[in-house]
């Protein structure tokens, strides 16, 4: 049976998975529309449709018709891809309306949201898949395999460290990810993909977080109080962004300027925006320590100006610890191929026994991006859905369960106190 999608949102994650169902997923999926709040970034997407994938253009609808779009289309499935402060929105009508959903990661980003969807589910009884390609890297897979086959037991502490360069990193401070209104911040928007793989490794769920952290290199304070003296609003046209490293140009990027750029005149969306301007109100700097319900303790950090992309993460147990560290391969959302966003450059996996040697677990990385877990992800979304032993899998409770880390550790940066998981929402 082929399934009809339509697409919301045709922004930078949206070619991911369009471009794959329209290439590698023709038996069982059929592409129907697109929609946004932009027509011109929607005919781009078109255009890219024929060009890139020999396929023909497809219907598009403003966002203001999406109801329209869903009664005239009749799509099994929703895939949202917006803004992450619209997912929500279009999540809640899709299920209504009688679609499943696919939504690019985060869900949503606050608890009044997160319990929107989860009411919203347990009401029609349709089913939302969150895209967390991370647990399909191979190397994290061994990790859940390590952990579950007990090679150092129970385990109960987690050190985790991902760092984010001057180039990945800064990049959440040119976009619209710096409104933490519409991100959550990078502890909603980026963590969630680290802290759903400790709900993955360690099979459980989040009980008590506490934060701390801050804006500390981007920004124009920051910049001035290292004697940066020249600002400027956004790259394009400016003489001092061709002086600065942290600059993005559109205009020299062939597909960042059709998307973007070319699209501005519509809804005003610049996307090159300095990270040393005015107006940025989420974290490059952050700490959060999480008690789970198995009462293992995760110690965790997320720095978005670092000379290095990737982390390093330790499982101690009872019967020995795991040292992992991951180096991935530095890139600009949409300004190149997608196998290279999250490609594995260097990786050691270390056991070491509480009584025996050290040893190295090699893992086979597939092709594709973020450590070759895209292709596998795509294909349990969209191909023909087979056993999966690790449950890799991740339903609106792993999203719900992977943002609350987050939300709750925004809750704490702004209280300075511990939040309980289980206060915020209700799963039924």
């Amino acid at each position: 049976m082929v399934k009809k999608y339509v697409l919301v949102g045709t922004g930078g994650r949206a070619e991911f998975f369009y471009g794959a169902i329209v290439r590698d997923f023709k038996e069982t999926c059929q592409l129907v529309a697109f929609c946004d709040l932009n027509q011109t970034r929607m005919d781009y997407a078109n255009r890219l449709l024929e060009e890139r994938y020999d396929h023909p253009q497809i219907n598009t609808y403003l966002h203001t018709d999406f109801e329209q779009m869903i009664e005239k289309e009749k799509p099994d499935t929703v895939v949202v891809t917006s803004v992450d402060r619209t997912h929500h929105t279009y999540i809640i009508k899709a299920l209504e309306l009688g679609c499943d959903v696919v939504t690019e990661k985060p869900m949503t980003v606050d608890a009044e949201k997160c319990q929107a969807i989860i009411d919203t589910v347990n009401k029609t009884g349709k089913e939302v898949r969150v895209a967390f390609n991370y647990r399909y890297a191979p190397h994290n897979t061994k990790l859940r395999e390590l952990i579950m086959n007990d090679v150092i037991g129970q385990v109960n502490s987690v050190n985790f460290e991902w760092a984010l360069d001057t180039q990945h990193g800064a990049d959440y401070f040119r976009r619209w990810h710096r409104d933490k209104r519409n991100s959550g911040g990078l502890l909603v928007h980026k963590s969630t993909h680290h802290f759903d793989l400790v709900n993955f490794w360690l099979g459980t769920t989040p009980e008590t977080v506490y934060a701390a952290g801050g804006l500390r290199f981007y920004g124009r304070e920051n910049a001035e109080s290292r004697g940066i003296t020249k600002f400027y609003q956004r790259a394009h046209g400016s003489k001092f962004a061709k002086e600065d490293p942290f600059a993005i140009d559109l205009e020299g990027n062939p597909h960042l300027k059709a998307m973007y750029l070319d699209a501005e005149i519509e809804d005003g969306y610049q996307r090159d925006q300095s990270v040393f301007g005015d107006g940025i109100n989420i974290e490059d700097t952050l700490g959060v320590m999480v008690t789970y319900k198995n009462k293992a303790i995760l110690n965790y950090s997320l720095n978005a100006y670092l000379p290095w992309e990737g982390y390093m993460v330790s499982f101690n147990g009872t019967k020995g610890r795991i040292e992992v560290r991951i180096r991935e391969q530095s890139y600009i959302n949409s300004g190149g191929s997608k196998d290279e966003e999250g490609k594995v450059q260097e990786k050691s996996i270390m056991v070491m026994p509480m009584f025996g040697q050290p040893y190295e677990v090699e893992v086979i990385e597939g092709k594709g991006g973020h450590g070759g877990g895209d292709p596998i992800l795509l294909q349990d979304i969209f191909g023909t859905p087979v056993k999966d032993e690790f449950n890799r899998a991740a339903t609106h409770v792993d999203g719900a369960m992977s943002i609350l880390t987050g939300i709750a550790g925004n809750i704490s940066l702004s209280t300075g106190q511990p939040v309980k998981v289980d206060e915020l929402i209700k799963l039924s």
